[in-house]
């Protein structure tokens, strides 16, 4: 569910390469015939775009018809599953691939990040149980974090420096595509035929993008580094490889332990999963992040914030919409995709202030309380009727824009305090504070709609709970935003 890697607009550098990315090419690029679409780079330009669009689709698609499969399949006892699943393996995923890419060049990663895709669509496709459902979204996960992580490391082997910035221009196009069209799509299929055909669709996709993508790599060789003395002297567990599984780990007995009725099992099982979690997290995020020290660790736990309020909230709006409003797959898919479509609209609006030297910290500051707007006019459209069901559209529309101007201006302040040899270290942290916060808040609600359905609470009474927290999620966020700031240096006795 990564939307926001390798993100133009955003000024951040890729996770695996650490390179700036820069704004539009120069004119003289454009229509050069040796171009990102010239013989030389066709093939591969046509496959990471198709990459990257298939995620998105997978992404946004399933999101819009989660609902369904979960009434289809009894799952709406352990609802937040279905993304938390996707979002924990996505971590364990990323971090294989970048270690895996970085030894022997991203062939292999990207080739056993696509059939593991592939493999996940078929086992989730034919699914006859929420628990096989969820393995399916587990492999789903594993290989969505392989394959956007290969995406934009590809881009910085295979391109020369005057076509990256296309590249990374085009693939903003190739999530934004999907992000319009797929949830109409994927619900009209549902509603037309059956949702296992959304899974059935993406399938021929990744088949078809390995074979524009995958013979092309085959030139492409890192040489195999070594981790550094530092790193190699820890111990296994506070490695990236080691953390990532830990917190996954962590996080899963964490969230599952929420689902427990029996409070005893539910207590220990939940302090096995903070004893585990919280000093995982430690490891894997860089110093000051769990204290939002200013600087790279408030950066990192702001990003939490931002994404715990925006995926939360975007997890359980189909549910609502379709469960409380009546709404069909296909109406509630487009409120996801107006969310999509104008956090670009609002993140190319920050890069224009930006580049006008507008204060960013001011901006993220402005982008969350953007966000908690959208998110109290869904929670009233959804929750109640004094609102049309349409204004949801409105409401998320409200909500994306914020999450661009938020999530463009607190990425570019953060990366600004980075030092050249650490930009790759703090990207990785920011895509792991979304990944882990989305899992996380995904989680939470489902549980709360469990806890919900098993004491006969309704619907409405427990998607307000979840709403009332990615709220606070946000207003917290706008209240840290100021330690963006890093420190003012001592003045001199």
């Amino acid at each position: 569910m990564d939307r926001t890697a390798g993100d133009p607009a955003t000024g951040s550098p890729d996770r695996r390469t650490g390179v700036d990315e820069p704004g539009p090419p120069p004119p003289e690029d454009r229509d050069a015939g040796d171009g990102v679409f010239g013989a030389a780079h066709r093939a591969l330009t046509w496959g990471i775009l198709l990459s990257v669009g298939l995620v998105a689709l997978e992404s946004l698609g399933v999101a819009t018809v989660l609902p369904r499969i979960a009434a289809d399949l009894d799952g709406l006892g352990a609802y937040g599953w279905g993304l938390s699943a996707l979002m924990l393996a996505n971590v364990i995923g990323t971090v294989v691939a970048g270690r895996s890419g970085d030894q022997h060049g991203p062939l292999r990663p990207m080739g056993w990040g696509m059939l593991t895709l592939a493999l996940g669509c078929a086992v989730a496709g034919a699914a006859p149980t929420w628990p096989l459902f969820l393995v399916g979204r587990f492999c789903q996960g594993l290989g969505v974090g392989a394959v956007m992580a290969m995406a934009y490391t590809v881009i910085g082997l295979a391109y020369p420096e005057r076509l990256r910035a296309r590249m990374y221009a085009l693939l903003s196009s190739a999530w934004t595509v999907p992000s319009l069209v797929g949830p109409a799509t994927t619900g009209f299929l549902a509603e037309r035929t059956t949702w296992r055909s959304v899974f059935l669709l993406i399938l021929p996709i990744v088949g078809v993008a390995a074979v524009l993508t995958l013979p092309a790599l085959r030139a492409l060789r890192r040489s195999g580094g070594t981790e550094s003395s530092v790193r190699s002297a820890l111990p296994w567990w506070k490695r990236p490889l080691g953390s990532a599984v830990l917190l996954t780990v962590g996080t899963g007995v964490l969230l599952e332990a929420l689902l427990l009725t029996d409070v005893a099992a539910l207590v220990l099982l939940g302090a096995v999963g903070l004893l585990v979690t919280v000093p995982a997290l430690r490891w894997a995020t860089p110093p000051g992040t769990l204290s939002a020290r200013r600087g790279l660790g408030a950066g990192v736990a702001v990003r939490a914030l931002l994404c715990g309020a925006y995926f939360g909230t975007e997890a359980f709006l189909p549910l609502g919409l379709q469960e409380l409003r009546g709404m069909s797959a296909t109406a509630s898919g487009l409120g996801l995709s107006a969310g999509a479509i104008t956090w670009v609209a609002g993140s190319a609006l920050q890069a224009r202030r930006d580049a006008r030297g507008t204060g960013r910290v001011a901006a993220t500051a402005t982008g969350f309380a953007v966000l908690a707007l959208g998110v109290a006019l869904i929670a009233v459209t959804t929750l109640s009727s004094a609102l049309p069901s349409w204004t949801a559209l409105l409401g998320w529309s409200i909500g994306g824009l914020g999450m661009g101007v938020g999530f463009n201006a607190s990425t570019t302040q953060t990366l600004q305090q980075v030092p050249a040899e650490r930009q790759g270290e703090a990207s990785g942290a920011l895509q792991l504070a979304q990944t882990f916060a989305t899992a996380v808040i995904a989680g939470v609600g489902g549980a709360a709609i469990a806890f919900g359905r098993d004491h006969d609470s309704s619907m409405r009474a427990t998607l307000l709970g979840v709403f009332v927290l990615t709220g606070l999620l946000a207003v917290a966020g706008m209240l840290l935003a100021r330690r963006l700031r890093p420190e003012a240096p001592a003045k001199p006795a």
